[in-house]
């Protein structure tokens, strides 16, 4: 069997997975805080037809030899967590990171997961919780005749309470960092677990020790370019053409010598 039937093979798998990875990129372009992927390929192991290198003679060697390539693989997808631009919304409990740092999340099994996504709301109790009612960590409280809510850069949170002249301190954001962010693992939900590639989660409070500031009134928007993704989308489907037509070439290659041998 034609050995570019195989490796067109790999090329035509590596691409689809690349345009999955673009169609997820374009269906979360208006996902706030989201962090666009990218595929990462590598090639695969080589039939050393003649050693680079090799004797030729007592004096002379191979200058490059002879490697045959196998193909392709996807051997990843990275996050790429670089910042969505900033969307004012002036809603008191729409809170945007501008710079380093994550939320914190209290997952109902009790593990803490982390996000971009300032989208928060109150539930029931006064907590104040994301978008699916998971508590935002550490857990802030409001009282039931709290008015104008305040959230200061430095992640402070206050409340004035009706026939008090100062503002209540209700409690502090803290935010979270990590050595290397695009080890973290996505769950969904805008949420990610640690892992033992994103190392151990650096707590602190924001605008200190270069995590970024709380920004209230805004939301963090998504990091798809939207222009980018088209690109890559065309080429992506350029590739896949190309592979295409090896698979046919060798198709008829192979149905010459058939017929005509």
């Amino acid at each position: 069997m034609h050995s570019a039937l195989y490796v067109s093979k790999t090329g035509l798998a590596a691409q689809d997975t690349q345009l999955t990875t673009v169609a997820n990129n374009l269906a979360n372009a208006s996902t706030v805080g989201f962090k666009r992927d990218r595929a990462v390929f590598e090639d695969l192991l080589y039939q050393i037809q003649r050693q680079p290198g090799a004797q030729t003679t007592e004096e002379t060697q191979l200058p490059s030899g002879m490697q045959l390539g196998t193909g392709v693989r996807v051997v990843g997808t990275q996050k790429q967590f670089t910042y969505g631009s900033l969307q004012v919304t002036n809603q008191p409990l729409d809170i945007a990171i501008d710079g380093r740092g994550f939320f914190q999340i209290l997952q109902p099994d009790g593990n803490i997961a982390y996000t971009r996504a300032g989208q928060l709301h109150l539930n029931g109790e006064g907590e104040i919780v994301d978008a699916s009612g998971l508590q935002l960590e550490p857990a802030i409280v409001l009282p039931d005749n709290a008015d104008r809510l305040t959230i200061g850069t430095d992640g402070t949170v206050s409340a004035f309470i009706p026939g008090t002249p100062d503002p209540q301190v209700l409690g502090q954001i803290q935010t979270v960092d990590f050595i290397n962010p695009g080890g973290l693992q996505a769950i969904g939900g805008n949420l990610f677990y640690e892992t033992a590639s994103s190392g151990d989660p650096l707590t602190g409070i924001p605008g200190e020790n270069g995590l970024g500031q709380i920004k209230q009134g805004m939301l963090e928007n998504s990091n798809v370019d939207i222009v980018e993704e088209m690109v890559n989308m065309i080429t992506t489907q350029r590739a896949y053409e190309m592979n295409s037509k090896v698979v046919s070439t060798a198709d008829q290659m192979l149905q010459f010598v058939t017929q005509n041998l």
